[in-house]
């Protein structure tokens, strides 16, 4: 086999691995917020953070052993293995938020505006060349966006700017993840990413676990400013399973955004918006109206169009790659 079939065999196979990785991740996110739904009206937020982040510890030291050792996370990289958990600590605590108030297929669908914003990010932050079409599905995309919020009707609610939030800060964490992705494990940064969770709800709870701040009447207030409460049972092993379900997914996630290139793997987030309307009608009996779905055929349609042009632009570049580059004898 020549050099250049090699490395075509050895991309794909990364490719398959890496959407394999986070279809399976997807799945098991899901699981997270139907939980997260369920007690937002009757626990707080940063006590459902902070068992979530003691439980999932003794998944991810079983991971780190299993990859690499726990030498990895004291690698070079951990300053911006900080930076990245610092970061997505504040993406999915908007997200958890807006999820309170918000019908699932609807943060599902808004949260999807990360693709957009890579888009952006990359062009800022990593140099990337981006052409009309794409900058032109960005704009439809975010047309979408504002389809599915409604500003200035009597359906607009503020709640839904968290998930948007959660996307753009979503979006900078893959930015990081593919900076460093190449010399971190997956473990690694899941790990790195569940200690500063730890840290900062520990923070939130020193500051509202009291209960002195409670009393808000909007779902997503409430979830932030009600003080700690004691779970039943049940409710503890659900927030607790919460640990174990974004340990397992997190690093499935951060696998795949290693393995193979983002977007590769990105269109297949949208595997997520199955999950969400099936979980919203089953749980809650939540089902988006006509301008809802069409605000999510927009961002999807976007979404996509964005990562063809990008898997276009990422094959033609591999192509001018090999021919510029004699075969092995």
């Amino acid at each position: 086999m020549s050099q250049n079939a090699t490395v075509a065999a050895a991309a794909r196979s990364d490719s398959l691995r890496g959407i394999a990785c986070l279809i399976l991740g997807i799945a098991v996110f899901a699981l997270q917020d139907v939980v997260i739904k369920k007690i937002s009206g009757i626990y707080p937020l940063h006590e459902a953070m902070v068992l979530r982040s003691i439980a999932a510890f003794p998944v991810l030291f079983f991971l780190v052993w299993r990859d690499g050792g726990f030498a990895t996370l004291a690698g070079p990289g951990w300053p911006w293995l900080l930076v990245r958990g610092l970061i997505a600590f504040f993406a999915y605590g908007c997200y958890y938020l807006g999820l309170a108030a918000l019908p699932i297929a609807t943060a599902v669908a808004l949260s999807f505006a990360a693709p957009l914003f890579i888009t952006v990010l990359s062009v800022l932050f990593l140099g990337e060349r981006v052409g009309t079409r794409r900058w032109a599905a960005v704009v439809i995309g975010f047309l979408g966006v504002v389809t599915i919020v409604r500003p200035g009707t009597d359906l607009f609610d503020w709640a839904a700017l968290l998930p948007i939030t959660s996307s753009f800060l979503y979006a900078v964490a893959m930015v990081v993840t593919r900076r460093i992705g190449g010399h971190e494990t997956a473990p690694a940064m899941s790990t790195w990413g569940n200690l500063v969770f730890l840290v900062g709800a520990l923070a939130l709870s020193a500051a509202l676990g009291s209960g002195a701040y409670q009393g808000e009447s909007h779902r997503s207030l409430a979830f932030l400013m009600r003080g700690w409460t004691q779970p039943s049972l049940v409710d503890f092993v659900l927030m607790s399973s919460c640990g174990v379900i974004a340990a397992v997914a997190l690093t499935l996630l951060t696998q795949a955004y290693r393995v193979a290139e983002a977007n590769v793997v990105a269109p297949f987030e949208y595997t997520a918006l199955i999950w969400s309307v099936l979980n919203g009608w089953i749980f809650w009996r939540e089902w988006p109206d006509a301008v809802g779905w069409l605000g999510i055929f927009i961002i999807v349609a976007a979404g996509t169009y964005v990562f063809y042009r990008e898997q276009v632009k990422s094959e033609a570049g591999q192509a001018r790659a090999v021919s510029a580059r004699p075969n092995s004898p």
